[in-house]
């Protein structure tokens, strides 16, 4: 990610705090869920195996998935090495691709046979500009929240996800792992401990014109700067997120102020999905109590650490295979460890029943029989990684580490 420019603005910080966060809030709603997908079948075909949902089944994951332009086929490697017909998937490229690109994503869902078969996967068919440093991304996913609340709120959990990352255990293990908790918790990485970003996150005044433009376009800030807030506490933390469908509706329609006033104020601040849901929920009491501290995401910083992770080789992969984690990041297109991930981790065909040998190694070609989608069987990695997310959610709730 770039730094934020340094170009001065002399907009008053108070006008430009209630117009982005108008523009914010106008993104959640700009159209229809029948206008943006390109990809979505009204019905599913008569006699596809029925997925049960509710209590005594496995749970279900709600992923949005986002690119830009030149990542469609990150994406869709991505969500073939995720997908369930339990689960529900978005796709989403933002200004920086053509519509031409987006089409040509849609067509390729079409063209799946069990992504058509369960018609569980959607494509946004508009586009809006996305600064990952900004708040615009923040819009986005609650954008994306929003159409998937409104395809259908069967699921269980939002999970949010980028080209630049890929799942390090089957989606098997998963829903296996995530059957021992309760489905209301809420997995996020947080903190109050503030350190530097207090000045150059929260005291600064940040102007993300991506709210407004047509096109990917940088942050820059205004002259002023303002005080910390007293009405709210603020956390921060991994901008990755794995929210309850409660939770994640308490953040679309908002029941109470709350969600909308923290909206406001993050419109202007730096790098927002990090700090928004981490603050939304510690400052929540019917919530706060359902947090974990964790993302289950595994990340490789350099010391002193920058404002990305190391890009992730074949020299990280006996950690990649070791570690708890449910999904790790950064990933370059094609890189010689996907192929391994894909062969060493991701390799056991589970609700599709195509022989590895149809599939081209692994579970992750194109599959065209498939059966119980009701059962799952995980493996080593999903006992693993259950007796982990089963451990960090014995602790739950916000610690305040300026009461330590």
């Amino acid at each position: 990610m770039k730094p934020a420019s340094t170009r001065p603005c002399r907009l008053t910080p108070f006008l430009a705090v209630a117009a982005l966060a108008l523009a914010a809030l106008l993104l959640l709603f700009r159209a229809s869920p029948h206008a943006l997908a390109y990809s979505r079948l009204p019905v599913p075909p008569a006699g596809l195996p029925r997925v049960a949902r509710g209590p005594g089944t496995p749970p279900s994951f709600a992923y949005w998935i986002s690119g830009t332009g030149g990542d469609g086929r990150r994406v869709l490697r991505l969500l073939a090495a995720v997908y369930h017909p339990r689960n529900r998937y978005l796709l989403h490229l933002d200004a920086g691709a053509s519509r031409e690109e987006r089409a040509e994503l849609a067509a390729a869902v079409r063209a799946e046979a069990a992504w058509r078969a369960f018609a569980n996967v959607d494509v946004v068919g508009e586009s809006y500009a996305v600064d990952r440093t900004g708040s615009s991304v923040l819009a986005a996913a609650l954008h994306g929240a929003a159409v998937l609340l409104r395809i259908g709120a069967d699921w269980d959990w939002f999970v949010t996800l980028s080209s630049w990352d890929y799942p390090l255990v089957t989606q098997d293990d998963l829903l296996y792992a995530f059957s021992s908790v309760p489905r209301d918790l809420n997995f996020i990485d947080h903190s109050s401990d503030l350190g530097w970003k207090k000045h150059e996150r929260f005291e600064k005044v940040i102007v993300d014109s991506s709210l407004y433009m047509n096109k990917n376009t940088e942050l820059f800030p205004a002259t002023e700067t303002r005080q910390m807030p007293e009405a709210f506490k603020i956390f921060t933390g991994s901008p990755w997120v794995i929210l309850s469908r409660n939770f994640t509706e308490h953040c679309v329609h908002g029941w109470d102020n709350l969600p909308r006033r923290l909206l406001m104020y993050f419109a202007n601040a730096a790098y927002s999905m990090e700090s928004y849901f981490q603050t939304l929920i510690c400052s929540s009491p019917d919530f706060r109590n359902t947090t974990v501290n964790g993302d289950l995401r595994y990340f490789v910083w350099d010391d002193p650490p920058g404002l990305e992770p190391l890009t992730l080789d074949e020299t990280h992969f006996d950690n990649l295979a070791n570690n708890s984690a449910a999904f790790a990041r950064r990933f370059v297109e094609d890189a010689p460890v996907l192929k391994k991930v894909d062969e060493q981790l991701l390799n056991r065909s589970v609700w599709c029943l195509n022989s590895s040998e149809e599939q081209g190694g692994g579970n992750l070609g194109p599959c065209s029989k498939w059966g119980d989608a009701n059962v799952v069987r995980p493996g080593r990695a999903g006992e693993k990684l259950r007796r982990f997310v089963s451990e960090i959610s014995q602790t739950r709730g916000c610690t305040d580490s300026s009461k330590s």
